[in-house]
């Protein structure tokens, strides 16, 4: 990886960026209008969005103001909880593609694996694929019980999982699955939603002369993990994508995955209710 112009390569050849921006809770409007806009001059070219963020619209006009082309941009969005099943989720991406005004989305996501639901999403989504409407399809929030349970009755398997993954969550084994399979795993939250104040990171973020946010990402990105912080500030949306100058060693990077504490910031995906 060698900066963000690199991508990971999906089991169906797409390229999706290693590192991007993630958009929870930017307020729709200015605020999330100005992240993207401001994201994408400082060369991001990967947004992650959904229905559920309430700021698609917000993402579509950032876009439009960034000068930069539709199709240098790699734009993700999810089908919400209530908006599961197979017709709900076809009427769903049309709302997706509307408010983000555009006519091809390149990753659809289930948000989280409702139950007896997920599957007749699937569905949809693989006829979405099917139909060139959008460029890969995945999921978030699975735990390998629901990949193992969704992959019985697929017609193909997911090309992502996005799930909470951070120092203080590690889920070995769900990584394991997935990067076996072929299925890029991507990190949300890699932050810990602010939680960095800890001494291991902070020496080593003394060590390298980097922030403690640029440490975490730099460990994301060489387990092989997409990574998509949050930011609306411009100095932290520059400051996340200054990771591609520097290595962490091997007893570095052990140093973090020993920091595990199976710590959720947000949901369990299988103690869930929205």
């Amino acid at each position: 990886m060698q900066g963000l112009n690199d991508a990971a390569v999906l089991h169906n050849g797409v390229r999706m960026p290693w590192l991007g921006l993630g958009v929870w809770k930017a307020k729709t409007g200015g605020e999330v209008e100005t992240a993207v806009r401001l994201a994408l001059k400082a060369g991001y070219r990967s947004i992650d969005t959904a229905a559920a963020y309430g700021n698609e619209e917000g993402v579509a006009k950032g876009i439009a103001e960034s000068g930069v082309a539709r199709d240098e941009i790699f734009i993700a969005t999810k089908v919400w909880n209530n908006d599961q099943g197979y017709d709900n989720t076809l009427r769903a991406y049309e709302d997706s593609c509307r408010r983000l005004e555009t006519d091809i989305i390149d990753l659809y996501l289930i948000h989280w694996p409702v139950a007896g639901k997920f599957k007749d999403t699937w569905r949809a989504l693989e006829k979405l694929y099917k139909d060139g409407a959008v460029r890969a399809i995945g999921v978030c929030n699975f735990h390998t019980h629901h990949m193992m349970e969704l992959l019985t009755d697929a017609e193909m398997k997911p090309m992502v999982n996005q799930v909470e993954y951070h120092p203080l969550l590690t889920q070995p084994e769900l990584v394991a699955f997935c990067q076996n399979n072929g299925i890029v795993f991507e990190a949300w939250s890699p932050l810990m939603q602010g939680n960095l104040d800890l001494p291991e990171i902070a020496e080593l973020a003394a060590k390298y002369k980097k922030s403690p946010a640029q440490i975490v990402l730099r460990w994301d990105l060489q387990h092989g993990i997409v990574t998509i912080p949050k930011s609306v500030t411009e100095s932290r949306i520059r400051e996340n994508a200054d990771v591609f100058d520097f290595v962490l060693s091997e007893e570095d990077m052990a140093r973090l995955d020993g920091l595990n504490q199976n710590k959720r910031f947000g949901p369990d995906p299988d103690n869930f209710d929205f």
